[in-house]
């Protein structure tokens, strides 16, 4: 690539993905937009992901692979991988998802017609682990208003699948955020900070193909609280945590870090007020405390060794 920067920016952060690694590298590899690069940000995976990653570096320029030392967790893992990148547009890949080929060039178009969009995605598709089509799906809830606080309330009032961070963001924009929280749900708050820092745009064709399959992110075995805590962030294994509380004060940072109008920040701060009430989200808060304080009991009890064996 020489000294000329790419003008996007693919960041593939992964973590022993050597089942579906090489798919999800070759849609990459298969765009019809070519000015990109592809910075591959292994985990310290102990499968064979390392031997395929190296493999594509070497047959094509526009791949850099970077390896950690140790496995930091994924939430560091991300924002790491977008530390690294060059591009006017940023892109986070996952290692079991698929784009189709046009994928980068219509988003592309659509961040370069719409300069006040600070996002661009496109509908879905799901597959399962063999990449057998399941259903459609089309990412919500909607954040095309020209209302900050308007895109803000639809994001955490309305459970989503926050899909929309794979997209294509202005990094110009991303730049202004918090990035990837060390808690569960923090790219749901990311994408409520970029919310209110600018509108989405929706590829209305289905470009992207998210995997439904066991080992899923932050499914199956990593339902557990303290699991999914350790699956953001390694360095938090064992301790006490309030990741519940924990998003509810970031949402909070996130209003006062975007530049609003006093009419357009009480309004989400009452948005905040309206998360805080609803039943599902009390006991998710009540939970983070019940759990917190049989860690603190265990740990006064038994020494703090113990944390790591419940």
């Amino acid at each position: 690539m020489g000294d000329k920067r790419p003008r996007v920016s693919i960041s593939l952060p992964v973590f022993n993905g050597e089942r579906y690694l090489a798919g999800a590298i070759d849609a990459i590899l298969m765009q019809t937009y070519a000015d990109f690069e592809l910075i591959i940000l292994d985990n310290a995976s102990t499968d064979r992901t390392p031997e395929i990653c190296q493999a594509y570096a070497a047959k094509d320029p526009r791949i850099r692979y970077y390896r950690n030392a140790k496995n930091l967790g994924a939430a560091p893992n991300f924002d790491r991988a977008f530390e690294l990148s060059s591009g006017e547009y940023f892109k986070w890949a996952a290692c079991d998802d698929l784009i189709a080929p046009d994928f980068l060039a219509k988003c592309v178009a659509a961040l370069d017609q719409h300069p006040a969009t600070v996002l661009c995605y496109a509908r879905a598709v799901a597959i399962d682990e063999h990449g057998t089509f399941l259903d459609t799906y089309n990412p919500r809830p909607d954040t095309s208003s020209p209302k900050p606080q308007g895109r803000f309330r639809n994001l955490v009032l309305a459970p989503h699948m926050a899909l929309q961070i794979f997209g294509l963001i202005r990094v110009s924009a991303l730049r202004k955020t918090a990035l990837v929280g060390s808690y569960p749900s923090s790219d749901e708050v990311l994408l409520a900070e970029l919310a209110l820092l600018g509108p989405f745009y929706e590829v209305p064709e289905r470009l992207f193909s998210t995997r439904i399959h066991p080992g899923q992110s932050t499914k199956g075995t990593f339902q557990a609280q303290r699991a999914r805590v350790a699956w953001f962030d390694t360095s938090k294994e064992g301790k006490i945590t309030l990741p519940t509380w924990q998003y509810f004060y970031e949402c909070l940072k996130a209003i006062n870090r975007v530049p609003l109008s006093a009419s357009q920040r009480a309004s989400c701060y009452l948005y905040m007020g309206r998360w805080l009430l609803n039943p599902h989200h009390l006991r998710a808060l009540g939970k983070d405390l019940l759990i917190a304080a049989d860690q603190f009991l265990r740990s006064l009890l038994l020494g703090p060794s113990a944390q790591h064996h419940v």
